[in-house]
This record gives structure tokens, sequence and C-alpha cells, in this order.
């Protein structure tokens, strides 16, 4: 009986030891697996979606701060453009605007002028007190859309960065390594151009841009008046004369000689020399001795 009863207890034991060994590797198992799943990473997954600009700036469409980029051309009549340009130089200095391009010619001077977008209207109003304005024209172009889009997708592309640099810390394999990092040069190619493009439209939005030209009196001289067309007309007839006078310096130069040559060889030929009437009766002589002497 009692060799009974240890048999007994010493099966349960047995059976319990197997039940846990069972129960821990399971959860193991159960580890590792959760572990493989947690990388899942498929080359042609589709990325997820871009979010709207307005879900971008986290606001309505209504609510997003407006982005514009204004362009202003201004052509302007001073009577010193070099004493006009001292003057342009402090109204830029004013409103913290600068000359990003400059062409100085004789009579006019181009400017390309970027200004902070908040003072262009300011800077506009100082610049047409300098002058008589002959041309102005103004282009506002809205580009609040295109502004929030590249922003949601730099930080769309940063997140997906991240993302696949936590891939490619987990990677099981070579061909796994490989994929992650061109997928990671192609990312970083995308944010660099992105980041670019989105600098740029930045800029222009904080910054107007004006193009102006400072145009001299000669510049813009009206037809010419009498005295000045009288003038003209005696230059006119003072070439015509001169160019009469050279033809006939010419003829007299050229002329002459080319007659008196004309004249000594028509005397030589057909004059008291003859050469021509000699020849010819030379010729006809035999003629006619080759005819008497015939049978």
């Amino acid at each position: 009986m009692k060799r009974a009863t240890l048999i007994a207890a010493a099966v349960l034991v047995l059976v319990t030891g197997c039940s846990k060994g069972a129960g821990n590797y399971g959860a193991a198992f159960s580890s590792r697996a959760a572990a493989e799943a947690d990388f899942s990473y498929d080359e042609d997954a589709a990325e997820p979606p871009v979010p709207s600009p307005a879900e971008a700036a986290g606001a309505p469409a209504s609510e997003m701060t407006r982005k514009l980029v204004k362009r202003v051309n201004l052509r302007i009549r001073v009577e010193d453009p070099a004493a006009s340009d001292k003057t342009l130089r402090a109204v830029m200095e004013k409103y913290g605007a600068y000359s990003a391009a400059a062409t100085i010619l004789e009579i006019t001077r181009n400017y390309t002028i970027r200004v902070p977008s908040a003072y262009c209207d300011a800077l506009l109003a100082d610049l047409e007190g300098m002058g008589k304005i002959l041309y102005k024209s103004e282009n506002v172009e809205d580009v609040t859309v295109r502004f929030y889009d590249l922003e949601s997708r730099l930080e769309t592309k940063r997140e997906l960065l991240k993302t696949y640099r936590g891939y490619l810390a987990r990677a099981a394999n070579i061909d796994e390594i490989l994929s992650v990092e061109s997928r990671i040069a192609d990312l970083e190619s995308e944010l660099d151009r992105t980041g670019r493009e989105l600098r740029t439209l930045a800029g222009l939005v904080d910054y107007s841009t004006v193009e102006l030209e400072l145009a001299g009196p000669a510049a813009l001289r009206s037809s010419p008046g009498l005295g000045e067309r009288i003038g003209e007309l005696f230059g006119f007839f003072g070439n015509f004369a001169s160019t009469a006078l050279l033809v006939v310096i010419g003829a007299v130069i050229f002329g002459i000689p080319v007659l008196l040559a004309a004249i000594f060889f028509f005397w030589l030929l057909f004059g008291r020399i003859g050469l021509v009437k000699r020849l010819w009766r030379l010729a006809m002589g035999k003629t006619v001795r080759a005819s008497n002497d015939g049978p």
C-alpha cells in the first residue's frame, strides 16, 4: 500500500512538471513570434497617405494662413539716375530690402529688389516719390495650397525615414538590409529635393520682388524739334555734296588716263598707223594674187 502511494505521488509530480515546462516553452515561442512579427518589411507595401494641407496645418482650410507671392514692375523717370541711386539705397536700408541684381547703363538703371513682404507697399510708396511713374504692374500669386502640401509631404517623408531606419536595425539578412538602405537613400534624396522647393517658395513668400527701372530724361526724349530737323537736313546735304565731290575726283583721277589710253589704241589701230587697215590690205592683196595665178 505504501509502495503504491509513493508511485502515485511520483507520477503526479512528473505530470505537473511537464505541464509547467510546456507552458514556459509556449510563452517563449509566443514572445519570439511576436518579435518576428514586429519586423514585417515589405518592399512593395504602399506608403501611408499624404495628409491634406489643411490636416498638415492642423486647422480647417479656411483658417490657414495665406501664402502670397508678390511681384511688382515699376518704371520711374528721374532727373539724375546717379543721384537717385543714393536715395534708392537709403530707402532699401530703411525697410530691410536688398538688391538681388543691378544693371547700370548710361541713361538707365535697372534693379531687382527683394523686400520683406510686410514692407513692400511702404517701399513702393517711397519709390514712387522719387520721380514720375511711367509704368507700374503688380502680380500676386496665392501659393497657400502648394506651400502646405510641400510641408505635409516633407513631414510624411521624415516619418517614413524614421520607420525605415527602424527596419534597418531589425533586418534579418543581407537582402533586407540592402533593400531598406536603398529605400532610405531614395527618401533622403526626396527629402532634400522637397526641402529645397519649400525653402525657395518660403523665400518668395517672405520677400516680395520689385523690378525697378530708373530712366533719365535723355532716355525719354521726345521727337526732334524744328531746329534739330533743319540741322539734320543740312547734315544730309553735306553728306550728299561730299559724296558727289568724291565721284568727280574719282572720275578725274581714273577717267582721264582711261580716255587717253582709248585714244592711243584707236590711233594705233585705226589712225595714221592703222595696223588694222594694213593687215586688211595685206590680206586682200594675197587674195587677189591667188586669183590671178589661178588656171
